[in-house]
């Protein structure tokens, strides 16, 4: 099998992390892997330094033809039988491209959690009933794919996922003593770009509100458009303790193994956070909001923290007190939240689900060959 990955932006985010784990996995073992992409970026660093064949496709928009025949030449010259796209301009790239090798099998996985206009359904409606598979990493990304006129038989839901015996690790943390917080603090953490879409703004009217006299620190990790407005924010509600920004960083797990607790504040475009899957494998209780697929996350059945909606700063805020105050109820979270990514957001079972559906359009294929 022959597998060529497609994807616009080659950068560092969860999409990004998606793809290096199917190639890294199925490479050498299930699959020769190819890789293309438009613009260029950490995920084609890595792809480069797992030995992975590498091409760049300009793709000037969702129906660049030609771009697609450029796609169509590619997979006849590599013998490619399966497309597999991440995000909806490069899927309909890789569907037109069918139209000038048939054979190809597209599989189109959305990381969004996104309702489209009028023209977006139309063109979905006439685009993606020629993909041969869709994945939606949520239950909400399959509700909303649908609402935009994706066929509901096409849709399959599989999570993401980490390696639990990478994930589940409680390391030793040197955060606080990098930033003066004592043991005593309870200290919250949430690894977010500044970006509209993670809410950042809403944490911090929220943390605002958790009881002045509660020894309690936020640190955000990450950089973004919206990284200086969310300074003056902070600055305008005095807030400067409370609220510490530390840019990008590249210790997630230091900082998570030096945390209490793990917030989520998005306010839309939330798929299946990966970041919350980390902070689950630490061993850490989360807090996050009820948008896109974090209730498949933190929910009765996972039992690993607390859902608030977006928006209700002073439940934002209770939640965040609850926690500070019962450090069983903090345990209890943590010790399910490992459960859950060794059960349900274990990598290695994701992996053959996905692997699965390589499978069944190529079977399919081959049926309706006969």
């Amino acid at each position: 099998m022959r597998v060529l990955y497609l994807i616009n932006h080659a950068g560092k985010a969860g999409t990004e992390k998606y793809v290096y784990n199917l190639v890294k996995a199925y490479r050498e073992k299930k699959a020769e892997c190819f890789f293309a992409y438009n613009e260029p970026g950490l995920l084609l660093e890595q792809m480069e330094e797992m030995g992975v064949p590498t091409w760049q496709v300009e793709m000037r928009s969702p129906f660049d033809r030609r771009a697609a025949k450029a796609i169509a030449r590619f997979c006849e010259e590599n013998q490619i039988d399966i497309i597999h796209t991440q995000y909806p301009r490069e899927n309909y790239v890789a569907v037109l491209s069918k139209r000038y090798r048939p054979g190809t099998k597209v599989i189109y996985t959305c990381h969004l959690t996104l309702k489209t206009g009028f023209m977006w359904k139309v063109t979905n409606r006439l685009i993606t009933r020629h993909d041969d598979a869709i994945i939606s990493v949520c239950n909400n990304g399959k509700e909303l794919l649908i609402g935009n006129g994706v066929p509901a038989d096409k849709i399959r839901v599989i999570f993401n996922g980490l390696w639990p015996e990478e994930a589940i690790r409680r390391s030793t943390s040197t955060i606080r003593e990098e930033l003066g917080i004592g043991e005593d603090t309870f200290v919250a953490v949430t690894l977010a770009r500044y970006h509209i879409a993670k809410g950042l703004p809403f944490l911090v009217d929220s943390v605002a509100k958790v009881d002045p006299a509660l020894p309690f620190v936020c640190l955000i990790a990450g950089d973004g458009e919206l990284f200086d407005e969310v300074k003056a924010q902070i600055q305008e509600k005095d807030l400067e303790k409370r609220v510490l920004q530390l840019g990008f960083r590249k210790d997630a797990d230091n900082l998570l193994a030096g945390a209490d607790v793990f917030i989520n504040s998005a306010k839309c475009y939330e798929a299946l956070s990966f970041a919350i899957l980390e902070a689950l494998g630490a061993g850490l209780p989360v807090i996050a909001t009820n948008v896109g697929g974090n209730g498949d996350i933190v929910n009765k059945e996972n039992d690993c923290g607390i859902l608030v909606e977006y928006g209700d700063t002073d439940g934002m805020a209770r939640a965040i007190e609850t926690l500070a105050g019962d450090r069983a109820l903090c345990e209890r979270y943590g010790e399910n939240g490992q459960k859950a990514v060794r059960n349900v957001f274990n990598l290695e079972i994701i992996l053959d689900k996905i692997y699965a559906v390589y499978e069944e359009v190529l079977q399919a294929s081959r049926e309706k060959g006969r």
